[in-house]
């Protein structure tokens, strides 16, 4: 009898998994990889994706960067219409590139075009790591020689967001070519008197870090994003040593003198419209002492 009782089995009525999930429309909320704060998407979207709690400044879209700092209806895209081939016959490589345009909207890794900051005209280019990891193919390499190009024919600044994985592996020594092809267009561009200026995102990294990142009149960067050329790991291995917690940091290398400075995504539009004011007016040197 009292067996019975005890070994009597409870029975609970049973609901399917998919009937209790909570009805949450994909990519409304997101989490931060910093502080793991979750927040609304809209919300984060509204701040430049820029975490309200820690301060970590999340990726964008190449889109959303250009209307945050052109004014309305200037912007004029560049080349749009320029596409990769696949010259090397890199198995899979032509699926990946369609997958991306896909997934971005987006032809390639870089969107080049010209507008106006703040009354400024200005040539810019903003490369979106969405698309093969922001890698530097020859169609970015072009791109980006037409934007100085244009910008050299009429005197104007050029600002270059860089975003990138370094050199794209499918296109092998053509996409090593493009670190020699922008370095030499951009020293024909300083020669002939144009302001050139680079805002380094997370990640920037490998053959763009070692051509057209770093040779910036002004050389800046978003807080905590990875710049360098070789992996943490690596470095390591070669040196045998362990190197700082912070090493690659934008901070890391501001301290140690190989930027001008981290400024937040909030600020940034601000800062470049001193810098193209300062330039119009012929001088720069007591704003980048404070």
């Amino acid at each position: 009898m009292l067996n019975n009782i005890f070994n009597k089995k409870k029975k609970y009525a049973t609901v399917p998994s998919q009937q209790v999930r909570p009805d949450v429309p994909e990519g409304l909320m997101k989490k931060c990889p910093s502080c793991k704060k979750i927040m609304y998407t809209k919300e984060l979207q509204k701040h430049l994706y820029i975490c309200q709690s820690c301060g970590y400044h999340f990726q964008m879209a190449s889109d959303e960067r250009i209307k945050s700092l052109m004014d309305e209806g200037t912007f004029v895209e560049f080349d749009a219409d320029l596409l990769s081939e696949n010259p090397l016959k890199f198995p899979g490589y032509e699926e990946k590139l369609e997958k991306d345009r896909q997934k971005t909207s987006l032809n390639e890794a870089i969107v080049t075009g010209k507008g106006k900051i703040n009354g400024h005209g200005t040539v810019i280019a903003v490369m979106d790591a969405r698309f093969r990891m922001g890698s530097m193919g020859s169609v970015v390499g072009e791109k980006i020689t037409r934007a100085l190009e244009k910008a050299m024919a009429e005197n104007l600044p050029m600002i270059i967001f860089t975003a990138s994985g370094g050199a794209r592996m499918q296109e092998g020594v053509l996409s090593l070519m493009q670190m020699a092809k922008t370095s030499t267009v951009l020293k024909k561009y300083s020669d002939a008197g144009g302001l050139f200026i680079t805002v380094m995102t997370h990640p920037t990294t490998g053959g763009v870090t070692a051509s057209f990142a770093s040779l910036g009149d002004y050389n800046f960067a978003e807080p905590g994003a990875m710049i360098g050329f070789a992996g943490r790991r690596i470095i390591e291995q070669t040196i045998r040593e362990q190197l700082p917690e912070d090493f690659q940091t934008a901070e890391f290398l501001l301290k140690h003198g190989q930027l001008d400075r981290v400024i937040p995504r909030d600020e940034l539009k601000d800062q470049l419209t001193t810098v193209l004011s300062l330039h119009d007016q012929g001088g720069d040197e007591a704003w980048l002492q404070n």
